[in-house]
C-alpha cells in the first residue's frame, strides 16, 4: 500500500491585540491573549495606550488575520472607526476589526461601530469559549498572494506565505520611496543572549541611534519568539518594547518558532532573504529567541550558510557564575558582546569576569556595557557606533556624536 502524503498542518491564526491611547486597563487583554496562545493562536500584542497609526502599522507589517481591541476609558466609537479608516485609506481594508470593552461599550455603540467598519464586539460576561471559537471560525483563512499589495503589507505577506511553507515566495515590489539609484546592500546582524538579558530593549534603542544617525535610511527586525509546544500557539510580544518601532523608517516582524529548535523561526532564512531582495533596508536585526549555552541559531559556527553578516551576544549580570560563562559557545564567535543591565549591583563583578573569557578566545573582541532601559544611554551610543563600523553604516562609526532622539507621544 502507497504511503499516505504528508499534509502540511494549517498555519496558525494570527491576531493583533491591543488597548487604545488613554487607556491603561491591561489585564483583561492579557487574560484574553493567553487563551488565545492556549488554543493555538499567535498573538501579537502591542500593549496599552496605542495610537491609531501604532496599531494599523503593526497590523500591517505582521500582516494578521484580524486586529482585537480592548477598549475601557470611553471613546470607543471614534477610536475603532479611525484604525478602521486608516487600515482602508492605506489600502488594508482587509484586515477585520473586533473588540471589547467590558460595560463601556453598549448595545447601541455597538450598532454605530459596526456601520463605521468595526466586525463584532464582545461583551462582559462572553464564555471565553465562545470568543474563541468565534474567533477561529471567523478569521482563520489561508494567505495567499495578493498582485495589489504594496509596500510593507507586501513584504508582510512574503514573510507570511515563506512561514506557511510556499516556496520561492512572490517577489515584492519596493516601496515607492526607495532609492531610485538602485537597491540598497543590507547588513545584517543576529542578536542572540538568555532570556532575560534585555535584547528586545536593547534592539529598540539601537533603532534611535540608526534612526538618529541614518537620515532617510529604514531599518527591519526580525523578532523570533517560541510556539507553546502543546498548543502550538505563541504570545509574540517584543513589539511592546519596540517604541521606536512607531516610525514609517523601521519594518518590524514578529516571526514564532512553530516547533524550530534552533532559535529561530524556520521561515527565519527566507525571510532574511526578501528583507535583504527588497532593496529597502540599511539595516537588519534579527532576534533570537532565549538561547542556551551550545546554542548557534546564526550558524556562525560553519552548520551552512550563515544567515547574517555580524552577531551581537547579550548578557545580563546574573549568568550564573564564572562555570557558566564558560560553557557559552557563542561567545567564542560573536562579533559584538554587551554586557546589558549595568545598573544592577553585579555588573562590575560581571564586567571584569566576561571580559577575561573574552581575552581567552584571543580576537581582541571588546565588551560594550550597556544600560538599555535608561534613554540616551552611552554605553549604547559606543555599541551602535561599533556595529556601524563593522557594516560600513554612513560614517557614523566613531560614536562622537550622541543619539538624543526624541520619542514621540
Amino acid at each position: 500500500m502507497a504511503a499516505s502524503k504528508s499534509v502540511r498542518p494549517p498555519a496558525p491564526l494570527r491576531i493583533l491585540t491591543a488597548v487604545p491611547l488613554c487607556d491603561g486597563h491591561d489585564s483583561a487583554v492579557t487574560t484574553i491573549n493567553i487563551e488565545l496562545a492556549r488554543h493555538g493562536i499567535e498573538v501579537i500584542y502591542l500593549g496599552y495606550h496605542q495610537s491609531v497609526s501604532a496599531i494599523a502599522r503593526a497590523a500591517i507589517q505582521e500582516d494578521v488575520n484580524v486586529v482585537g481591541l480592548s477598549s475601557y476609558n470611553g471613546g470607543h466609537i471614534v477610536f475603532f472607526r479611525e484604525v478602521a479608516d486608516q487600515l482602508k485609506r492605506s489600502g488594508n481594508a482587509d484586515i477585520p476589526l473586533f473588540g471589547g470593552g467590558g460595560g463601556t461599550i453598549t448595545k447601541a455603540d455597538e450598532r454605530v461601530m459596526r456601520r463605521q467598519g468595526t466586525d463584532r464586539i464582545f461583551y462582559a460576561g462572553t464564555p471565553l469559549k465562545e470568543i474563541m471559537a468565534v474567533i477561529q471560525r471567523d478569521y482563520a483563512r489561508p494567505a495567499k498572494f495578493v498582485a495589489k499589495f504594496r509596500g510593507d503589507r507586501a513584504l508582510a505577506r512574503a514573510i507570511t506565505l515563506a512561514e506557511a511553507g510556499v516556496k520561492k515566495p512572490p517577489q515584492t515590489k519596493p516601496r515607492a520611496s526607495a532609492a531610485p539609484a538602485g537597491k540598497k546592500k543590507a547588513f545584517v546582524v543576529g542578536v542572540a543572549g538568555p532570556g532575560g538579558a534585555g535584547k528586545s530593549t536593547l534592539i529598540d534603542e539601537l533603532t534611535s541611534r540608526f534612526l538618529q544617525r541614518i537620515p532617510g535610511g529604514r531599518i527591519a527586525i526580525l523578532a523570533n519568539d517560541p510556539s507553546h509546544p502543546g498548543s502550538g500557539g505563541a504570545i509574540l510580544g517584543d513589539r511592546v518594547s519596540a517604541i521606536y518601532a512607531q516610525d514609517d523608517r523601521v519594518f518590524f516582524r514578529s516571526l514564532a518558532t512553530r516547533g524550530s529548535l534552533t532559535g529561530l523561526s524556520r521561515a527565519a532564512p527566507d525571510a532574511i532573504a526578501l528583507l535583504r531582495g527588497s532593496g529597502q533596508f540599511d539595516l537588519i536585526l534579527v532576534e533570537s529567541v532565549g538561547v542556551g549555552q551550545e546554542s548557534d541559531p546564526f550558524r556562525i559556527f560553519g552548520r551552512g550558510p550563515a544567515l547574517v553578516d555580524a552577531t551581537l551576544f547579550v548578557l545580563a549580570p546574573h549568568y550564573g557564575g564564572l562555570i557558566q560563562l564558560q560553557k557559552i559557545a557563542l561567545l567564542n564567535g560573536a562579533d559584538l558582546v554587551a554586557l546589558n543591565k549595568c545598573d544592577h549591583p553585579m555588573a562590575h563583578t560581571a564586567k571584569a569576569e566576561i571580559q577575561a573569557r573574552l581575552n581567552q578566545n584571543g580576537k581582541g573582541q571588546t565588551l560594550h556595557t550597556t544600560t538599555a532601559a535608561r534613554h540616551f544611554d552611552a554605553g549604547v551610543d559606543a555599541l551602535f557606533g561599533a556595529l556601524a563600523g563593522i557594516g560600513g553604516l554612513d560614517d557614523c562609526a566613531g560614536g562622537e556624536k550622541p543619539c538624543h532622539l526624541k520619542i514621540s507621544p
